[in-house]
């Protein structure tokens, strides 16, 4: 008894060392139980990933590739880091045949993909910046109508991780999803006001209304119809005249156009807005108001900061499929691309609608699935 009145003593007269020490330990703890719960979540998904790569597989079947395209300077040059301890074992375990491209500097992603064979897998371990490399080096393949029907899965690792949003749940756990939440926006509206205020921004924009949404391509392909049923339609093809070609008429395109003046004008496509009943497909133009206070333009960056497509109250909403902005002669500056900042010069943006197929969260599936049934 006589012993532990005087660690109670002790204690009360260090207690400035008490305390820390209390706050240390607490620390300690929940960082060694933040460990714990990482190292179960890693074994469960290597399991997971361990049994589907056990399944056999007929000896006809050549194993499935998947590309991976790392940028390793993602996330302050964590990424490889992350990539290795929490991505690479479980695609391993899966039986897939894997192949690890590590970009060594800005656009090289871009340019292997144009040069890339034939994958069945195409993964990105990156942020916004790693996909936007990858999708246009896709696009500009000459046989992209072909390779963007590979299916596309997402590892963010970057600052900004834009997609993750709508394809994956939320979570602040590190094994799952990797974010740092920068002040880029909040700061960039609030230095901006030290320059020549107000700014405003002349411009003509040119836009196209929605357009239908293209049917849903089916998952099988049909099969296969006999040998002598495709003999005879070459033969009957071969042997019949030509049709004879009618001109079709050409539609001209309802192009609007509109005088713009705004302190600040964005585009954006409904990916995190997805609504799997809507029959068009658009973008959302918002051309904000000129006559703002500087106060309300740090406010909004604040906002933007939790919703980036945020359409402030006052300004003009346009829904546009394609649309062309035109810039005054000599106007300087840059457009912030997908969080990429590039030349403000005269740009064209059009919407390609179901044209990428992405790897989904079934969770996130199921929930669209449930709010296009009500």
């Amino acid at each position: 008894m006589a012993g532990a009145v005087k660690v109670l003593r002790t204690l009360r007269n260090h207690w400035k060392k008490t305390t820390f020490g209390v706050c240390l330990l607490s620390w300690g703890g929940n960082w060694l139980y933040g460990k714990h719960c990482d190292n179960l979540l890693r074994r469960a998904a290597c399991q997971e990933a361990q049994a589907f790569g056990n399944q056999l597989i007929p000896s006809s079947m050549p194993l499935k590739k998947a590309t991976v395209f790392l940028n390793p300077a993602a996330c302050k040059g964590k990424a490889r880091n992350l990539f290795e301890k929490n991505a690479a074992p479980i695609l391993h375990l899966s039986g897939l045949d894997v192949t690890v491209v590590k970009t060594d500097y800005e656009g090289q992603a871009k340019k292997l993909l144009e040069l890339m064979e034939t994958t069945d897998l195409i993964i990105i371990a990156g942020g916004d910046g790693t996909v936007q490399e990858v999708i246009t080096g896709l696009l500009r393949r000459a046989d992209e109508a072909v390779f963007s029907k590979i299916p596309i899965g997402f590892i963010p690792l970057g600052k900004t991780c834009t997609l993750s949003h709508t394809l994956y749940p939320e979570s602040t756990n590190q094994v799952q999803y990797w974010y740092l939440g920068p002040l880029k926006t909040k700061a960039a509206h609030f230095f901006s006001t030290f320059k020549e205020w107000p700014q405003k921004h002349q411009a003509a924009l040119m836009y196209l209304g929605p357009t239908e949404r293209p049917p849903e391509e089916p998952e099988e392909k049909p099969s296969r119809p006999p040998l002598y049923v495709r003999l005879y339609r070459r033969l009957w093809l071969y042997w019949s005249s030509p049709p004879k070609e009618v001109p079709q008429e050409v539609t001209p395109e309802d192009w609007e156009e509109v005088k713009l003046s705004t302190i600040e004008l964005s585009i954006a496509t409904r990916n995190r807005q997805l609504d799997l009943t809507r029959t068009e497909d658009f973008m959302d133009i918002c051309i904000e108001a000129d006559t703002v206070s500087k106060g309300q333009f740090v406010n909004r960056g604040s906002q933007k900061m939790c919703d980036p497509h945020m359409c402030p109250e006052g300004s003009q909403c346009i829904q546009a499929s394609r649309c062309i902005l035109q810039l005054p002669e000599g106007t300087e500056g840059s457009f912030g691309i997908d969080n990429e900042e590039y030349e403000a010069m005269p740009v064209e943006v059009k919407l390609l609608p179901r044209k990428l197929r992405f790897f989904c969260d079934p969770r996130m599936r199921e929930q669209m699935l449930h709010a296009a049934v009500q």
